[in-house]
Order: C-alpha cells, then sequence, then structure tokens
C-alpha cells in the first residue's frame, strides 16, 4: 500500500511541467533591468567607438 502510494505521488511530481513561473518572471524582468542600466551607461562609449572605427576603416580606403 505504502509502495503504491509513494510510486504515485513520485510519477506526479515527474510529470508536473508547471515550472516556477514567478522566478522566471523575475529572471527577465531582471536581466532587461540590467541591459537598460548597461545601456544607458555604455551606449555613448559604445557609439563613439564604433565612429571612431568606422572613421578609421573610411580613411583606409
Amino acid at each position: 500500500m505504502l509502495h503504491q502510494l509513494l510510486t504515485a505521488l513520485g510519477d506526479r511530481i515527474e510529470n508536473d511541467d508547471r515550472g516556477d513561473v514567478p522566478g522566471w518572471v523575475l529572471v527577465t524582468i531582471m536581466t532587461a533591468g540590467l541591459v537598460v542600466g548597461l545601456w544607458a551607461v555604455a551606449g555613448p562609449r559604445l557609439a563613439a567607438l564604433f565612429t571612431t572605427a568606422m572613421d578609421a576603416v573610411v580613411t583606409q580606403l
């Protein structure tokens, strides 16, 4: 009897594909926040770096 109960419970846990939705939402929001924050800080520097590199390539041609 106990063996059947534990087997049924184990099968139910293994087949539970709902996942941790609030955890994934939090990870997604935090990742988006980090990207926006880094872009705000590094965006102007990256644009200047790209412009300088393109100017160097154009003057070489």
